[in-house]
């Protein structure tokens, strides 16, 4: 195993155990019933009844387990043994049927045979991933002939921006090189008592588009957001329920993006 996934996959095993407590995730509701799901990617994915979908980077399985009780026939893959284990966990605990796989996304056709009528991830996962072009294929490989793969994503433009929404302090496009970051508290509670290091990549919206195209995929829409469905930095402001933006600029600002892509028949 490199430094850089020995070091991500220590970082989120460490981070499921903060985020399992945490009121970003509230996971007492989640086992009440609610769905953790936003509308955004509810209405862009549409039914799901009876349909079989591989769910990419799943954390500890929220999204995933949402799905299931939508009706899909899901299995939820991620590279932290923390977080599958409390997927498991939930799963049994909440009899909600699902599968969870143990890997690294390059690493799935060593570990899962088949395809899906859907291939879904969402929200923070594209800067984990050091090669967007294997990717694509990956996601070509699991998917179904008149299958669909849907991304919903931080916009890659806001996350160029710092904390306070007024600067430009990181990269859009790759570097070529992983960026470390010192790593204090986490995205679901910044005070928890935890330091760690981490390596992350930038990437641009056409290298998303062309990963995807080159694998052989058709897009079959590119849709931009002017606001984020997560309150994700400390400086911004809900506008709305559920809506996040850096108060006081001019201009509306790409904050999500989401992509939806099919298969063609063979």
């Amino acid at each position: 195993m490199d430094k850089y996934s020995e070091t991500n996959r220590s970082l989120w095993n460490g981070w499921t155990k903060i985020h399992a407590e945490s009121e970003l995730y509230d996971l007492d509701s989640f086992k009440n019933g609610r769905c953790s799901l936003r509308s955004t990617e509810l209405e862009e994915v549409g039914d799901v009844d009876g349909k079989s979908m591989l769910h990419l980077q799943c954390h500890f399985g929220q999204d995933t387990l949402s799905w299931a009780r939508r009706g899909a026939e899901v299995t939820g893959v991620d590279f932290s043994k923390d977080a599958i284990d409390l997927a498991k966990s939930l799963s049994s605990e909440l009899e909600i049927p699902a599968e969870f796989v143990n890997c690294d996304v390059y690493k799935l056709t060593e570990n899962i045979k088949g395809q899906y009528d859907i291939i879904f991830t969402s929200y923070g996962v594209l800067p984990w991933l050091r090669d967007l072009n294997r990717w694509g294929e990956i996601v070509y490989h699991f998917l179904k002939p008149g299958g669909i793969f849907y991304i919903v994503e931080f916009h890659p433009f806001a996350s160029m921006l710092d904390e306070s929404g007024e600067n430009f302090e990181f990269p859009y496009f790759p570097t070529g090189d992983a960026i470390k970051w010192a790593v204090e508290g986490s995205y679901a509670n910044p005070d928890a008592e935890f330091k760690h290091d981490s390596y992350e990549w930038a990437f641009g919206l056409g290298d998303v588009i062309t990963a995807l195209t080159n694998a052989g995929l058709r897009i079959e829409f590119l849709h931009e957001f002017p606001y984020s469905n997560w309150n994700c930095r400390p400086y911004t402001k809900e506008i709305a329920p559920g809506r996040y933006v850096y108060p006081g600029l001019k201009h509306e600002l790409p904050y999500m993006f989401s992509i939806r892509a099919s298969k063609e028949q063979a």
